[in-house]
């Protein structure tokens, strides 16, 4: 059997961008399977929420944006630190970016090396990447959460860290007049999950339950479709769950009986493969996914930081 192209390497199509409105100056970014994005209109400013990975890339969405108001961007929102998430924010002409005190740290840490690995992993995103100006920082950051008041009768945005999760410092955006929560990666609707940095246990536990806490009527993930109604919200959350519990089952059992890195990538892809193999990035996530969570069962509670190196000997090993 021929080897798998590295990662999303050979994913070389374009995917369509839709722009929906969800509430009246609330919008999204869908693009079949690319990261979403979005958007909230204050009074007389916006929020965009992510930022993409270059700025040719970021400003393709502005343009669909700038279709439905010309208000200027005062708040550009950082879920969480990923290149693909982050990298585009020059375009934005933000007075003001956000993160979470976490993510600012892990950017400190880790941010040169998450590019490079990124780009390697998945160049059709980098558009254009030599209009990238260099690691994107936050210049207003917070520990648990950050309200902005939205001005005359649009209510106010909720930044708020619920815990751990698809990284450590991952903030969801919730509009609770609206019942509209945008989740970031911490909850896929139809789309797999990458959790090469993530903390599973406290993600599939505590966190989720939290998000699914604020009873959203419409949720935005990082990925996939838009879940539109309670019942699709929690079916969202859930599909997250089982993707994050089929995980810890089929991982931790290879791991307690002695097995070895590559029993536990065969054993999960099986578990996983029927309901979840046919969806966006499946296949390039779940080498870095069950490493990182085999890392987590050894006792190594942080992540390793992902390298372009330390990619390759990982998916030589499990995916090649």
């Amino acid at each position: 059997m021929a080897a798998k192209p590295f990662a999303s390497s050979a994913d070389l199509g374009v995917k369509e961008q839709t722009l929906e409105v969800l509430a009246d100056g609330v919008y999204a970014l869908t693009a079949e399977g690319d990261p979403n994005l979005g958007a909230i209109e204050g009074e007389d400013f916006l929020v965009c929420f992510e930022a993409l990975a270059t700025p040719v890339a970021a400003r393709r969405w502005l343009a669909k944006l700038r279709e439905h108001t010309d208000k200027p961007v005062r708040y550009l929102v950082l879920s969480h630190y990923h290149a693909v998430r982050v990298l585009g924010a020059s375009a934005f002409d933000a007075e003001v970016i956000v993160s979470s005190e976490q993510t600012r740290h892990l950017i400190e840490e880790r941010g040169q090396q998450d590019w490079e690995s990124e780009y390697g992993r998945m160049p059709r995103l980098f558009e254009e990447p030599e209009s990238i100006p260099g690691l994107t920082w936050p210049t207003m950051t917070f520990r648990d959460k950050l309200t902005i008041e939205l001005g005359g009768d649009r209510g106010e945005l909720v930044l708020e860290f619920l815990g751990r999760g698809h990284t450590e410092g991952d903030i969801v955006a919730w509009l609770p007049k609206q019942e509209i929560v945008f989740a970031g990666d911490l909850v896929e609707s139809q789309a797999a999950l990458y959790t090469g940095d993530a903390f599973h246990f406290d993600w599939a536990a505590g966190t989720l339950d939290r998000i699914k806490a604020l009873r959203a009527s419409q949720l935005v993930g990082g990925r996939g479709r838009i879940a539109r109604g309670r019942d699709e919200v929690d079916a969202a959350i859930e599909q997250t769950r089982d993707f994050l519990l089929t995980m810890q089952r089929t991982v931790g059992d290879v791991h307690r009986s002695g097995g070895t890195l590559k029993q536990a990538f065969e054993a999960t892809h099986a578990a996983l493969a029927p309901e979840y193999g046919s969806w966006p990035i499946f296949e390039h996530c779940l080498p870095f996914d069950v490493q990182r969570l085999w890392d987590e069962l050894s006792g190594i509670e942080r992540p390793v930081i992902w390298t372009a190196e330390r990619d390759r000997q990982v998916w030589d090993e499990l995916q090649g």
